[in-house]
């Protein structure tokens, strides 16, 4: 497997003191190019960024400088379908640890490896499991990881093709989960002793949390509505009784929906005051207002084919992933592809 080869993102404002809506600011930059079905992108504070393979179960690092090179590659991953090595987070409380989410032979699960040395030279330390026993199948795996301002690592879980599962409160399937980051149940969850953060989800891939400390998630609806949700604790989203709008009493409704052929959303960022939602079958980035949650504008539909994840880049930039080799995509010259470019306020 060759290694991918990578060059410097487009730097500039972000519009990250800007509120209402953003427009990109130019064509993207390429930061890398040659990435093998990628899933996730975590940039670390001191320069670097990682990336996950989901087939090839390789963490990459775009170093400071501008170069690609690899970090390790995680044990005990199997991929198939739609599993493999998916989210990625970085969380330091004394000890710099990347979290990994990934499908093994039994299960999907948690692990987090010690991330030893310097930004250009990062390798995959010693391994811990914290949280293993996630039902696992060949699609709805979820996979999105994300440490929130409370210390505390929030995940995403698919049901496992077992659409009964998402409503199970025993079921770590089909749900939002938070944990401590060593694995325990925090003593604050919504249920004592339970994982479980909110639930009736289907397949949420996106997990966002803004300034204020608000979690947002993206979720796969099955035929007819995909879905923007605000996260709370011990919300039910309503899946499988109900897809999209209207779920009644018992449950919450999503703040947006779009049609699956525009969206079938993977990746949520957060840059400046905008959510920025990568969609997959869609091709399309969905822009929105975090101020107008219910409203959105389309970018670069059809452009550079399947989108993966999305994110403000460590230049503050919005950086998005395609994913055009993962099996289900027209691979285009070079991909898959990370690319940067500014935000702007929008000209009204």
């Amino acid at each position: 497997m060759p290694t991918p080869t990578g060059e410097l993102g487009g730097t500039g404002s972000s519009g990250t003191d800007e509120r209402g809506p953003l427009r990109p600011a130019a064509e993207p930059d390429t930061v890398i190019s040659g990435l093998s079905a990628p899933w996730s992108v975590v940039p670390l504070p001191v320069g670097s960024t990682l990336v996950s393979e989901r087939d090839t179960a390789r963490v990459l690092e775009h170093t400071p400088s501008g170069d690609v090179r690899v970090v390790g590659t995680v044990p005990g991953v199997v991929p198939g379908g739609e599993g493999g090595l998916l989210g990625l987070a970085a969380h330091d409380a004394g000890t710099p640890y990347l979290y990994t989410y990934f499908t093994s032979g039994s299960d999907n699960r948690i692990v987090r490896f010690e991330l030893l040395g310097e930004p250009g030279g990062y390798e995959l330390g010693a391994s811990e499991d914290v949280l293993t026993g996630i039902p696992r199948s060949r699609t709805h795996n979820g996979g999105r990881l994300a440490v929130g301002p409370d210390g505390m690592l929030y995940a995403t879980t698919g049901d496992a093709s077992q659409p009964g599962l998402a409503q199970d409160a025993d079921s770590l399937a089909g749900k939002i989960l938070r944990l401590t980051p060593d694995g325990a149940v925090p003593d604050d969850n919504p249920t004592p002793g339970s994982y479980v953060y909110s639930l009736g989800h289907r397949n949420p891939q996106g997990l966002a949390i803004d300034a204020s400390g608000q979690l947002w998630a993206a979720e796969f609806g099955q035929n007819t509505w995909d879905e923007l949700n605000r996260i709370e604790p011990g919300a039910n989203y309503g899946w499988p009784e109900v897809e999209g709008e209207g779920g009644g009493a018992g449950f919450v409704d999503p703040v947006q929906q779009w049609s699956t052929s525009e969206a079938s959303p993977s990746g949520l960022g957060i840059v400046g005051e905008t959510l920025v939602l990568a969609s997959l079958r869609g091709q399309r980035l969905w822009l929105v207002d975090l101020d107008r949650p219910s409203e959105s504008t389309a970018v670069y539909a059809g452009e550079y084919g399947r989108l993966r994840d999305a994110l403000a880049g460590p230049d503050g930039s919005l950086w998005f992933l395609t994913n055009n080799t993962d099996g289900r995509g027209s691979p285009l010259p070079g991909d898959d592809h990370l690319y940067s470019v500014p935000l702007l306020p929008r000209d009204d």
